[in-house]
């Protein structure tokens, strides 16, 4: 390089480091003289910096879980939650609404031995009804697996169908 050159050079690496020594006695003396200020700027930019950092994430949205079901169509149960290597066993109710699904085969005459349903059993669609605002949301269904309950009708979520 020549003189000229490197003495331009020399001078802005002497301006920056001039600035940066400024910025950091200035926020030095910020600090003694109003704490609440400096650790409230240092918590606004960490703030920041997660804000866009969380806002960079994957945009991939969930696919939708209901399904446009045909009444008169067969199916297979798929439980809507379950991990892809296991298996699990979808409810099957005697009324389509949120407290029956809870297990009542204590009471009297209750045959609970078909309420809970393994993945892969078909189904057959008989009628569909909407529920706390969802189109469709419970199918009521006959079992079309051969053994112990075969053909007996019940009502499951609409999501636990394929």
């Amino acid at each position: 390089m020549s003189d000229p050159e490197q003495n331009e050079t020399e001078t802005e690496t002497e301006t920056e480091t001039e600035t940066a020594n400024n910025l950091l006695s200035t926020a030095m003396e910020l600090k003694n003289s109003n704490p609440k200020v400096f650790f409230g700027g240092i918590a606004a930019v960490v703030i920041l910096i997660l804000i866009i950092i969380m806002s960079l994430g994957n945009t991939k949205k969930l696919p939708t879980a209901f399904k446009n079901l045909s009444v008169g169509q067969q199916y297979s149960l798929k439980g809507a939650n379950s991990a892809v290597n296991e298996k699990s066993t979808i409810s099957m109710v005697s009324v389509p609404d949120t407290i029956s699904a809870f297990d009542d085969t204590k009471e009297k005459g209750v045959d609970g031995s078909c309420k809970q349903q393994p993945e892969g059993t078909l189904v057959k669609v008989l009628a569909l009804q909407d529920f706390a605002g969802k189109k469709d949301a419970f199918a009521q269904v006959e079992v079309l697996t051969e053994g112990n309950c075969f053909e007996r009708k019940g009502w499951i979520l609409a999501i636990d169908m394929q």
